[in-house]
This record gives structure tokens, C-alpha cells and sequence, in this order.
């Protein structure tokens, strides 16, 4: 991070400017094709446990990531030169998926597997983004939330997008509204947009302000990477707790990403990725509202309420499904996707702020990324890969019981809250973090 006036020439609006452009596509070409996916893979016959294996590329990814980082990109070349390459080959492996995947539903490796090469590609971008922002900014903890938001923002500008442009393609077939949500969901464009966006932002990233390798010459070491020195702070019981909890609570939330799209289809909300954007927005609101929250509320009730989010969420698209053929409640649906934003705000990113104020300055950098690993990482594939063939169990020839799918994990996050409040004696209310320190904190990962 630099602390230098920005250089000649150059205001501190402009360079915010360009770093608000850089993370609006930076999730933009995530949020164009993520949330679709599972529709898309469901409209042409992929089974419960290929869109587990498919969604369960991202956290592989988020495992991987972090050695890259350490081995390469942080040693031997600028960050945005970095970035720029791996948005290019991202870009282009999306392109490439549609025809991947047109090939036949009998076998799904080749087309995961061109997945996984484009999240082994993206995922670094994610904290190689951070990187160039903080490096160019002049008062980070004032500018980079004005930055991050634009990230958000191009998730749902990407959902809109997504969702009009594959319906307009339906209307001009001339379909009906019935054929035109199935069509909606089984047409590629997403990637196709997607694909484009990141090669755009490819060729963007070699413009933006130059960010030297921060550990050229340093010596390499594998526990840095994986955040060894940060175990030690597992014999604090409520940072065991915390870690533990976070992990567990990560593997319901797969379910949300890789089937609620899925699900509200069935279901029939109209316009899927469209209705999936309320979710981040509710975020942005409750990103605004936080603050003021957390001072009065402490880390340990901010985190409960996150969770217990979680449980309302699956307990209301538990309820609202009426059986196949059913007349299914749809403001339910909508109220569990609005959800979203207390889910994520008041969970991850008071997470983040709870990790950073517990550990020692020597080793926060660490903690952050070993949070990162078991959360997005390990709790993630363990969720994608549970829940793809818990979908697979309770589906056949009537489709899918949704309703015993989204109790299960309604169930367990409730316990995992119940244990948490049990054993969680953190920081309390008014105490450990100040409403300018919790202004300067924003999430990083999936939005």
C-alpha cells in the first residue's frame, strides 16, 4: 500500500475512477455467468451432482489460489501485468465453454474442466485487484469501500444484463412465457458475456497504475502461504470457535449459490438471474446500515444474526415450495434471495473485522487468507459436494422434494448457531471496534 500523493497529472478522483471501473468488471464477469450456471446445466440434463462438481470449481480454485499468489505473482512480476494475462486466458476458456458443453450431458468432465481452468485463473484475480487498488490509493480506508462497491454493483448491472439479453433473444424467437423462462435458461449467452467482459478487462488491467511484485527478493516460504503462523491463534477458544463455526456454516451456503437459481426456476420466479440480483443489493443496503449496527450490537450478536439469517433463508424457501405442480409462494422465494445481504454483510465481513483485530499486526495478512481457505475453500467444496447429491436423493420422476432439500440445511445451520452462541465469548457490545473502523472494512470473495 502506498502512502504517496497520487503522480502528476493524476487527482485522486481520477485514480479512484479507474480502480471503481477495474472492480466493476472485475465481478462483473463472475456475476454474468455464476448464478446461471446451475439453470443452464439443468436445462440440458446435467444431474444434481455435475452442477455440485461444476459450482465446486470456485472453492478449488480459492484453495489453489493463495500458491500461486505466494509463489508468483507476489515475487516476480507487477500485479496488473499478472492479472491482465490470467483475465485474457479466463475470458477465453468462457468462450470456449458453450461449445464444451453442447457436446452431451453423458460425460461433464470436459466441460468442469474447462471451469476449473477459468476459476484457476479468475480466483487470483481476486486478490491481485485488492492489490492494485490499495497500491495506487492515497487514503485506502476512505477510498477502497468507494471502490469495492462498484464490484457489487457490476454483479447486479451483470445479472440485469444476463437476464434481458437472454430473454429478448426469447421473445425474438417468439415463445411463449412458459418456453421463453426454459429457453432463458438453456441459452449460452452468458458466457459468451462473460468471456467478453474478462478479455476486455484483460486488456484493461495492463492500464492500470503499476503495482511492483511486494515480494520480489523475499524468501519463499510454504507456511506463509497457507497461513501456518496463524494457528496459533486456535488456543484462543472463541477464535477456535469462530474458525470452526465459519467453516461449518460455509457448507449450507454452497447450497444457496449452486441451486437457489435452480430452485426459484422450478419454482417459477420469472426472470431468474434478474430476482437473484436482489440479493446483492440487499447487500449494498446492509453494507450502509452495518456500522451503525455493530456498535451497538458487538462481534458475537452480529455474527449470530448472520447466521440466524442463514436458517430464516432455508426455512423460507423450505416453506414456500408447494410440491410438484403446486402453487408455490413466491414472496417467500424473494424474501430468502433479499437475505442475502444480512447473510453476507453481517457474517463475512464482521468476520473479517473480527480476524483482523484478534490477530497481531505481524500475522493479520495471514489470518485473513487462512479464513479465506476454510471458508470459500474447504467449507464451500464440502457444501457443493454434499448437497449435489442431496439434490440427486430426494429427486425423480416428480421432480425434486425442494422443500426436505432446504430444511436439511436450514437444520444444521441452526445448530451451528446454537453452538456458536454457546461458545463464542468475544468481544461484546460497544467494545473492540469503532464505527470509522467498521466503515473502512469491506468483504472480499463472492459478493
Amino acid at each position: 500500500m502506498s502512502n504517496e500523493a497520487p503522480p502528476p497529472g493524476q487527482s485522486g478522483q481520477l485514480v479512484v475512477t479507474r480502480l471503481s471501473v477495474m472492480m466493476f468488471f472485475q465481478f462483473f464477469v463472475w456475476g454474468a455467468w455464476f448464478v446461471t450456471l446451475g439453470p443452464f446445466m439443468g436445462a440440458l440434463g446435467f444431474e444434481g451432482v455435475d452442477i455440485a462438481n461444476a459450482y465446486s470449481t470456485a472453492p478449488i480454485a480459492a484453495i489453489i489460489s493463495p500458491f500461486f499468489l505466494g509463489i508468483i505473482a507476489d515475487r516476480f512480476f507487477p500485479s496488473q501485468r499478472v492479472m491482465g494475462v490470467l483475465h485474457l486466458l479466463g475470458g477465453v476458456l468462457l468462450l470456449l465453454a458453450p461449445y464444451v458443453a453442447g457436446r452431451g450431458t453423458e460425460n461433464a468432465w470436459p466441460f468442469i474442466g474447462i471451469l476449473l481452468a477459468h476459476m484457476l485463473c479468475y480466483m487470483p484475480t481476486l486478490g491481485l485487484s485488492n492489490a492494485v487498488a490499495f497500491n495506487a490509493m492515497h487514503n485506502p480506508e476512505k477510498q477502497f469501500p468507494i471502490v469495492r462497491v462498484w464490484g457489487t454493483i457490476g454483479w447486479i448491472v451483470a445479472g440485469f444484463g444476463v437476464g434481458l439479453l437472454a430473454g429478448k433473444l426469447a421473445q425474438t424467437a417468439g415463445l411463449s412465457d412458459a418456453d421463453a423462462e426454459k429457453a432463458r435458461a438453456s441459452v449460452p449467452v452468458f458466457f459468451y458475456v462473460a468471456g467478453g467482459a474478462g478479455i476486455w478487462l484483460g486488456l484493461m488491467s495492463f492500464f492500470m497504475p503499476n503495482t511492483p511484485a511486494p515480494s520480489k527478493g523475499k524468501p519463499f516460504s510454504v507456511g506463509s502461504i497457507v497461513g501456518v503462523d496463524s494457528l496459533r491463534l486456535l488456543k484462543q477458544r472463541s477464535f477456535a470457535v469462530f474458525i470452526v463455526c465459519s467453516t461449518l456454516i460455509c457448507i449450507p451456503l454452497a447450497a444457496y449459490y449452486s441451486f437457489a437459481a435452480t430452485y426459484a426456476g422450478e419454482a417459477g420466479v420469472q426472470n431468474v438471474p434478474i430476482k437473484m440480483t436482489f440479493g446483492q443489493m440487499s447487500e449494498i443496503v446492509f453494507m450502509l446500515v452495518m456500522p451503525f449496527f455493530f456498535i451497538r450490537l458487538g462481534v458475537k450478536w452480529m455474527l449470530a444474526i448472520g447466521m440466524l439469517a442463514w436458517v430464516l433463508r432455508y426455512g423460507l424457501f423450505a416453506g414456500a415450495w408447494a410440491g410438484a405442480g403446486g402453487d408455490h409462494i413466491t414472496w417467500m422465494i424473494l424474501g430468502g434471495i433479499i437475505l442475502h445481504g444480512i447473510c453476507y454483510d453481517f457474517f463475512f465481513v464482521t468476520g473479517q473485522i473480527y480476524t483482523e483485530r484478534t490477530a497481531p499486526p505481524e500475522v493479520r495478512a495471514q489470518a485473513q487468507g487462512f479464513l479465506v481457505l476454510v471458508t470459500q475453500g474447504v467449507g464451500m467444496l464440502i457444501g457443493n459436494q454434499v448437497f449435489g447429491r442431496l439434490v440427486d436423493h430426494y429427486s425423480g420422476d416428480e421432480g425434486t422434494d425442494w422443500q426436505t432439500v432446504w430444511a436439511i440445511p436450514a437444520a444444521f445451520a441452526l445448530l451451528v448457531l446454537v453452538v456458536f452462541v454457546l461458545l463464542f465469548k468475544g468481544p461484546g457490545r460497544g467494545r473492540g471496534v469503532s464505527l470509522e473502523e467498521a466503515e473502512a472494512e469491506s468483504p472480499e470473495g463472492l459478493p
